[in-house]
């Protein structure tokens, strides 16, 4: 009788302190920050705990790719496994080619008699490269070629909204009026979407 009763407090314990013990989803709510998944993994190790670096195209088993589809602060299980995602950014770039040409160097007539010229020569057929050699006044050595670029640190906004707005292949001009740069320009790529995601996952739900 006495070994029954001692088996029945100890059920009733150990239902009690289940009850009281936040669950991982739980525990998952209070993080919203690496550090904080950091040391809440450091903490717990009895729940083999990982800290997820994905990058969307890279990253490509099925999993990865739904967590990729989530938001920030998105928390869900998978069997017994809780995932939370504690950052996820979103960016795109872009890449084009340009001619540029100095308003302060060049009258407006002159900047638009120049356009005209490149433009009827390219759509003659010329070689944008060597056209970029020949016309462009700013010295460079790519033939115009931005390389991959996003935010108005690398390029102006004005140029970066055109190539924004326009579709591979289309050559237009972009003038920054305040700094008196003209451009003419080929855009070059598709635009890149890029999404990469933090994630912290443990055992348990």
């Amino acid at each position: 009788m006495k070994k029954y009763f001692t088996g029945v407090l100890l059920f009733v314990y150990c239902s009690v302190l289940a009850q009281n013990t936040p669950t991982v989803n739980d525990q998952f709510k209070n993080i919203a920050t690496v550090q904080q998944a950091q040391a809440w993994a450091a903490a717990n190790p009895q729940l083999k705990p990982a800290i997820l670096h994905l990058v969307a195209g890279k990253d490509s088993t099925l999993i990865d790719k739904r967590l990729l589809r989530q938001n920030q602060g998105d928390i869900f299980s998978v069997g017994y496994v809780t995932y939370k995602v504690i950052e996820s950014k979103e960016s795109v770039k872009y890449r084009a080619s340009y001619i540029y040409l100095d308003g302060s160097v060049m009258s407006p007539s002159e900047i638009d008699s120049v356009r005209k010229l490149i433009v009827q020569k390219i759509n003659g057929g010329a070689d944008w490269n060597q056209l970029s050699d020949q016309y462009t006044m700013d010295g460079n050595t790519t033939h115009g070629d931005t390389g991959w670029f996003f935010g108005e640190l690398q390029m102006p906004k004005e140029f970066q909204d055109a190539v924004k707005a326009h579709k591979t292949g289309d050559v237009f001009f972009v003038d920054v009026s305040d700094r008196n740069w003209h451009y003419i320009v080929k855009k070059t790529f598709d635009d890149d979407d890029q999404k990469d995601a933090t994630i912290l996952r443990a055992n348990g739900r």
